[in-house]
């Protein structure tokens, strides 16, 4: 088996496990034993890997994204996760946008001191700046659209 797929199948043994192998059988609608063989790195399953709908839906169900972050790395991307519960929206208002602006701006500062201290900022200290400054983003866009919203009330 070639680099790529005992990376891919790895990580799909690690999303299984993230959810467990009873809860991913039920989630995905397949056998303990065919999950089984999509991680498997016996050579009668090398050619064998999971569904990209089996991947959605146990993905959904995992702490994080184990396959998407490895397809991601291998195509020389990077994958920014919300950290927000469920990753849906909050809809507190304007309010709850101010507290959470003030928080990811205090996040960017404190990686920001974190990574001048040495009087360079490396690559790494770089991406990390670039992920507090995405979650800045998203958070201002939030607010844009409650502040639109206000604006459109009778």
């Amino acid at each position: 088996m070639d680099a790529i797929g005992s990376y891919l199948k790895k990580h799909s043994e690690a999303l299984v496990k993230d959810v467990g192998i009873e809860a991913a059988a039920a989630t995905c609608g397949k056998s303990k034993a065919t999950l089984g063989r999509y991680y498997s790195l016996d050579a009668e399953h090398a050619d064998r890997f999971m569904p990209i709908d089996v991947v959605a839906r146990l993905e959904k169900a995992a702490r994080h994204p184990h396959v998407t972050h490895a397809l991601a790395e291998l195509a020389g991307l990077e994958v920014s996760l919300d950290p927000r519960p469920g990753n849906d929206q909050q809809r507190g208002g304007v309010n709850s946008d101010v507290v959470a602006l003030s928080q990811r701006f205090a996040a960017l500062m404190a990686e920001y001191h974190q990574s001048i201290m040495d009087g360079k900022i490396t690559v790494n200290e770089a991406r990390r700046l670039l992920a507090e400054t995405q979650q800045l983003q998203r958070v201002l866009l939030e607010m844009k659209m409650h502040l639109e919203e206000e604006t459109v009330r009778p």
